[in-house]
């Protein structure tokens, strides 16, 4: 069966999507291509917000870093999604107490909380300018949903000490978004959204101000490990060998390593952006300016840019290949919402490709003695990743607490492997998908 390369499938090489991020983007350096040979301590695979946050989190350690990113850093789903900087893990306490322990589950909630603490920090240390807003608002699209987010509310504060998460009632909800289509829910003022690729360019500007090297447009095609040692290769005949490696390339790993690809499947997802609404309108929509995300199981993600446009997210596709339009493809999901914008233009729709696993968890593995990956990160990535580029370098560093929590997550292989991964995800997403219509 062919199966096109997903660096390519989509997008052009070298060139961020047309997307309202790449067109807002804040103004950085390049990056050379990698060319000829090349030695270092530890080499990284991938641009994005695991590869740069390992990188600069080695570097300030003293640690010679190379970072290898086939187009430009931030350019996959670090720098084209919701931007929602979430609490908790992908999946919530009551789940990961049946599947770990409330010990375990504990651990893992306090990793999570860690995740948010340190994109706050980041962008605090190195003055990123990535329009930090506080607040996401969880909303529900079924009345039956409510009274079990509620209890979710209450378990959170009283067995977690968590204090800034509150009930929303349906009169509440209403006030604060401009849709009947919502029944309640619940405010997370503990987390909040970005700009993601803004995140990703000051990253990646701390990396190399800390004295990581980072090379662009440097497609990896193989690596080798070999009595302790690591030779990887690029398309363009460029090699580095290292004595560790690490794999941050998420959605976009490919056929690069089986052993992660097996339980690590790509799907794609889909925003808009409206044209600049103006604060009467904006306000209207989401009165308080915070993130939502809806309880639908292909979720509806959306919040209001700093220049006051809808950035709306939702639908998603388990093919290689993007929709023609767009636009029209995600445009129906924000009018069922917001019938309001119906003759408000749309300026840009985009893609991304990001990862999934089949229990939403993450995978973090030493899947060798001197090869470390975390992806999988499930719609949860943005904080979560961030949090991984640390615990990847605590890991290479010899201190493999928080990685061992991570790591002893039992990650399920797809059935049928890579092979039948997308097929059987099809089928049960389709399921899914008339659940939520009906």
């Amino acid at each position: 069966m062919f199966t096109p390369n997903l660096l390519t499938a989509n997008d052009r090489d070298g060139t961020y999507p047309a997307s309202y991020y790449a067109a807002t983007a804040n103004a950085t350096d390049p990056f050379a291509k990698l060319e000829g040979d090349q030695t270092c301590d530890i080499v990284v695979i991938g641009g994005g917000f695991t590869g740069l946050s390992s990188a600069l989190h080695l570097a300030e350690r003293g640690f010679d870093v190379i970072v290898l990113e086939a187009h430009r850093v931030g350019w996959g789903a670090s720098g084209r999604n919701g931007g929602q900087v979430g609490s908790g893990q992908r999946r919530e306490q009551d789940d990961l107490e049946k599947m770990v322990g409330r010990d375990d589950a504990r651990k893992l909630w306090d990793i999570a909380e860690q995740s948010k603490d340190i994109v706050k920090s980041l962008i605090t240390k190195h003055d990123i300018k990535c329009d930090w807003k506080p607040g996401i608002l969880h909303a529900d699209h079924r009345a039956r949903f409510v009274p079990e987010t509620h209890e979710y509310v209450e378990k959170l504060q009283s067995e977690y000490g968590y204090d800034q998460i509150r009930a929303v009632d349906r009169d509440e909800m209403h006030a604060m978004l401009g849709s009947e289509f919502y029944h309640g829910g619940s405010l997370d003022m503990g987390a909040g959204h970005i700009h993601p690729l803004n995140f990703a360019l000051g990253i990646a500007d701390a990396a190399r101000a800390a004295g990581a090297r980072i090379f662009e447009n440097s497609v990896v095609t193989s690596y080798e490990s070999q009595a302790g040692k690591v030779t990887v290769k690029t398309r363009d005949g460029g090699v580095v060998s290292a004595n560790k490696l690490i794999l941050g390339c998420n959605g976009y790993l490919d056929a690069l390593d089986d052993r992660v690809a097996k339980r690590v499947m790509p799907i794609n997802n889909f925003i808009i952006a409206t044209e600049p609404l103006g604060d009467d309108l904006a306000r209207e929509l989401i009165r308080d300016d915070v993130a939502v995300a809806d309880s639908k199981f292909v979720i509806n993600y959306y919040r209001l840019s700093a220049d006051k446009r809808m950035l709306f997210g939702g639908g998603e596709t388990y093919g290689y290949t993007f929709p023609k339009d767009i636009k029209s493809f995600v445009a129906p999901h924000m009018l069922e919402v917001y019938p309001q914008l119906k003759d408000v233009k749309i300026d840009y729709g985009w893609g991304g490709t990001l990862a999934i696993t089949m229990n939403r968890m993450p995978f973090f593995r030493r899947i060798e003695d001197n090869i470390f990956t975390a992806s999988g990160y499930s719609g949860h990535g943005v904080a979560m990743a961030t949090l991984a580029g640390q615990i990847m370098a605590d890991a290479v560093g010899g201190t493999m607490e928080r990685f061992d929590v991570m790591a002893n997550i039992k990650t399920p292989v797809f059935p049928g492997g890579k092979a039948l991964r997308f097929p059987m995800l099809v089928a049960a997403m389709l399921w899914y998908s008339i659940r939520d219509k009906l």
